[in-house]
């Protein structure tokens, strides 16, 4: 029944969301399905929806809105976190025509065909329901060198300002062996770096018997003969110890880019978010990586304007980003999410307080990326080609080094190349230029 018809697809939010539309575009081509741009016409759109903001919930509302202008007659599917969390008003006032629950992605071919033949939704299973992750897998990526794959999916840590917890559930974690099935085809099919993600990567393994811990994957999937790289999704300082990394440092796959989730530099402010570490804690965790690693790539999140943060509170934690040295910080404005506890807090900071510190957090992240790159040239780096790019009139081939820094070099070497060589100064503020070792 769907042989022949066309699917758009638009996602929003995280890796884990981008890997799951990935898969369903996947299993609709195997029914015979066309995948066509978002914009283009198509008699199935599907939204992946997120809401770990009041900015996401409302992007993911327009892009359905979107979806039924382009084609009004299409069948219109949403799935995703903002639609776990208000499936019955997406369904009623939205006039989405198929919800799908954050587990049940899948089994996206399924409910279609149900759908177009009876006019029937699947009955829907509450996430909390779930003590397995679904079975899904992918064997072809849009990438051409890189794939992300989700090994892990729920949170139970209930941070006060998160509604993530709500939307996927329990801890759930793919086997070992699972995931090295999988990433083994993908590199079957050319894939050269893959990115281990999940929505709490560092409980990997938590659900599981036996011995199925983050590391063990981490070195069972740098045994993959066709992957040259791994990279890891967002990690919680807890989880960096010296035994975790001296055992990671033996993956000579594993690139030296670390992402920390912090939030705040701030003590108090980590309390109120139930986070569970400290200031001191962190800085330790980056010190243990910084000792293994020399000079790794260090990412992290950070909330501006957290209920009851003070200018002191607020100062507390941009001296500690400071001292920490971040290579990139994603800085976002806290924002209220029904049904948490921190939506419930008093003393909520206003929207311009939030929004000039936010401003400075930005200026501080671009600050600190700036140096991290000058610092970087000169150094030898290897880079995995990605795609042809145009810069002052020529044509470039752009990629990225182990610690993730976007470089260019000459279009000669082509796409999905491993290339060594030193980088020797910047094309833009984001950008160097990478001069290949003479072969």
């Amino acid at each position: 029944m769907l042989k022949g018809l066309r699917a758009a697809f638009h996602t929003l939010g995280c890796k884990v969301n981008i890997y799951e539309s990935e898969v369903m575009e996947e299993k609709l081509r195997e029914c015979g399905v066309t995948i066509v741009p978002f914009d283009s016409p198509a008699d199935i759109y599907v939204i992946n929806t997120c809401t770990v903001t009041n900015i996401a919930d409302r992007k993911s509302r327009q892009m359905i809105h979107r979806a039924k202008k382009l084609n009004p007659d299409a069948v219109l599917a949403a799935t995703g976190c903002y639609t776990e969390l208000a499936d019955e008003e997406v369904l009623k006032k939205e006039g989405v025509d198929l919800v799908l629950g954050n587990n049940e992605k899948a089994c996206i071919a399924e409910a279609l065909e149900q759908y177009l033949e009876k006019g029937l939704c699947p009955v829907r299973t509450p996430i909390r329901e779930f003590r397995e992750i679904e079975r899904m897998g992918l064997s072809r990526t849009h990438e051409h060198s890189r794939a992300d794959v989700k090994v892990q999916d729920g949170c139970q840590e209930y941070c006060t300002y998160c509604a993530i917890p709500f939307a996927r559930g329990r801890i759930r974690s793919k086997t070992v062996e699972d995931a090295v099935r999988e990433i083994t085809v993908l590199s079957e099919n050319g894939i050269r770096e893959v990115v281990l993600t999940g929505i709490h990567l560092s409980a990997y393994g938590r659900d599981l018997s036996g011995d199925d811990t983050l590391l063990r994957l981490i070195l069972a999937v740098n045994a993959i003969p066709g992957i040259r790289r791994i990279r890891l999704g967002s990690l919680e300082p807890r989880v960096i110890t010296e035994e975790f990394v001296s055992g990671i440092k033996a993956a000579d796959k594993l690139c030296p880019h670390f992402h920390l989730s912090l939030q705040s530099g701030c003590e108090r402010t980590l309390k109120r978010m139930n986070r569970h570490y400290t200031p001191e804690e962190y800085m330790e965790s980056v010190r243990l990586l910084r000792k293994a690693f020399g000079k790794p790539a260090v990412t992290t999140d950070i909330i501006a304007g957290f209920p009851g943060e003070t200018e002191e509170d607020f100062k507390e934690s941009y001296r500690f980003a400071e001292a920490v040295g971040f290579y990139e910080m994603h800085v976002f404005k806290y924002s209220r999410r029904k049904g948490t506890a921190a939506d419930r807090m008093p003393e909520q900071v206003p929207e311009d307080v939030k929004t000039e510190r936010s401003a400075r957090l930005l200026a501080l992240a671009k600050e600190m990326s700036k140096k991290y790159r000058e610092e970087a040239l000169g150094t030898e780096e290897e880079v995995l080609t990605e795609e042809a790019v145009e810069f002052r009139g020529g044509t470039y081939m752009a990629g990225y080094t182990r610690t993730y820094i976007r470089a260019l070099l000459p279009a000669s070497y082509g796409a999905n190349a491993v290339v060594r060589g030193r980088m020797t100064g910047f094309s833009d503020e984001e950008t160097v230029i990478f001069e290949p070792e003479v072969q």
